[in-house]
């Protein structure tokens, strides 16, 4: 029996200033404390405090979440700030990345 792959996320962090971090993981719990420790943590959110998760989205494949990683940081910060509040669009743009 072949072992199933990982299911990878994609996921948004508020930092305490309120800016929008976007990233990809398996374990968002895990990358979030590494994020916080400074430790493999992006530049980004380095010396930022009060990191919260926001939304974690199960994408499945690796390749699916950094295109839609991508997709996501190329948004205006309003259009972010409503992923973080309805959700729902982001299973729309999921479902236009499997169809191209």
């Amino acid at each position: 029996m072949t072992p199933r792959p990982p299911i990878w996320s994609v996921y948004l962090v508020r930092c305490g200033d309120g800016s929008l971090y976007t990233g990809v993981a398996t374990d968002v719990e895990r990358r979030l404390e590494e994020h916080e420790r400074g430790e493999r943590g992006a530049k980004y959110l380095r010396g930022r405090d009060n990191l919260e998760v926001v939304l974690e989205h199960a994408v499945g494949e690796r390749g699916a979440a950094l295109s839609l990683e991508a997709r996501i940081k190329k948004l205006s910060r309003m259009r972010k700030e409503a992923l973080v509040r309805e959700g729902e669009s982001l299973n729309e743009m999921l479902a236009a990345l499997r169809e191209s």
